[in-house]
């Protein structure tokens, strides 16, 4: 499973949701690509004001807030 992480430098909502997302990968294996919305005109438009945003996937999962729990749940779920 691919978890991405829409976020930018200086974020400390971002900061911390990489820091849930560490948390839940102790817990269980995924791949995780970070991207940095400022390298993108098209993602900076449409994340600028959201992030961090998380995908499982093809499928949005988080905005601004997540839990390494919810996180592991979601993942999880989508394994079954």
């Amino acid at each position: 499973m691919k978890v991405t992480l829409y976020t930018k430098p200086n974020c400390p909502l971002c900061d911390k949701a990489l820091e849930q997302i560490e948390l839940a990968r102790r817990e269980i294996g995924f791949e995780l690509e970070s991207i940095n919305i400022l390298e993108d005109e098209e993602i900076y438009f449409r994340y600028r004001h959201e992030i961090p945003v998380v995908r499982v996937g093809d499928e949005e999962v988080f905005r601004h807030r997540l839990t390494s729990e919810a996180l592991v749940d979601r993942l999880r779920k989508g394994a079954s």
